[in-house]
């Protein structure tokens, strides 16, 4: 058995240094075989750090996608290309946007990507939600509504187009494949508070493009199974929109970083 131990939405930047240790102590009190982070470990200036932190502590491996706080204060592509820089120096650290499939277990894998809302679930032309994404990182700051939608698509299309290819070589060897994402990939997913998000929020909090390409994937294989691990939202669900798919929401409090789920993979 392969025991996975699941975080999401830390925004470690919220908690003095002593939280951090504490959450690390807890971590390693469940003798994880593997460490599973879904993204938003910061934002930009101090996510180094932080990983550099999270290899230093932890022996067994760390795989992570980013998530979009992790962005706030520079480019996507420049923290992207720093993430991968390190994890090029530090073999602990697995950046799965960069990353092919990793066995898990004797007949799963894990794949992952960052994903991105792209604005195609709920009324995004009537919303009037305005996330701080449009502020403060530089791809979409500065932009026009419309101008921002196409920015938008195009990043969640770059997603699932990454997830299409490595889906299908993924499930053509392995019975179970884990996919983890920092957005979720369809609005039943879309959790928070204990209610699925209205047209107002859906928009900018899942990512139809990642959904459709693994429901798409799915068709052909009744046989396999998939899990996504996604957060985003800081609410806590499960929805099955399919026999073989489960989509878990982990639920998140600033300043309170937390274990998401301890799970053991066959």
């Amino acid at each position: 058995m392969h025991r996975v131990v699941w975080l999401t939405d830390l925004h470690l930047n919220h908690c003095d240094d002593e939280v951090v240790d504490q959450l690390f102590l807890n971590v390693n009190s469940e003798k994880p075989d593997s460490i599973w982070i879904s993204g938003d470990f910061s934002e930009s200036f101090q996510l180094l750090r932080y990983l550099r932190w999270i290899d230093h502590v932890f022996d067994c491996p760390v795989y992570f996608v980013l998530g979009n706080h992790d962005f706030y204060f520079a480019s996507i592509q420049m923290v992207r290309d720093q993430v991968s820089e390190l994890c090029s120096q530090k073999k602990g650290l697995v950046y799965l946007s960069e990353s092919a499939a990793i066995p898990i277990g004797s007949d799963s894998c894990l794949i992952g990507h960052d994903g991105w809302s792209d604005g195609r679930l709920g009324d995004y032309e009537r919303s009037v939600v305005m996330m701080h994404d449009y502020t403060t990182i530089n791809d979409l700051a500065g932009l026009g509504k419309l101008d921002r939608w196409t920015v938008l698509k195009r990043l969640g299309d770059e997603a699932a187009a990454f997830l299409k290819i490595a889906l299908e070589k993924a499930i053509e060897q392995y019975a179970h494949v884990y996919v983890m994402t920092h957005v979720p990939p369809t609005r039943g997913s879309c959790w928070h508070n204990g209610a699925i998000s209205d047209d107002q929020w859906a928009p900018h909090f899942t990512c139809k493009a990642v959904g459709d390409v693994i429901t798409q994937t799915l068709r052909h294989h009744d046989e396999k199974s998939v899990t996504v691990l996604c957060g985003h939202t800081h609410g806590e669900g499960v929805s099955n929109p399919k026999n073989n798919l489960q989509i878990i929401t982990g639920g998140a409090v600033y300043g309170k970083p937390m274990i998401t789920k301890v799970f053991e993979v066959e």
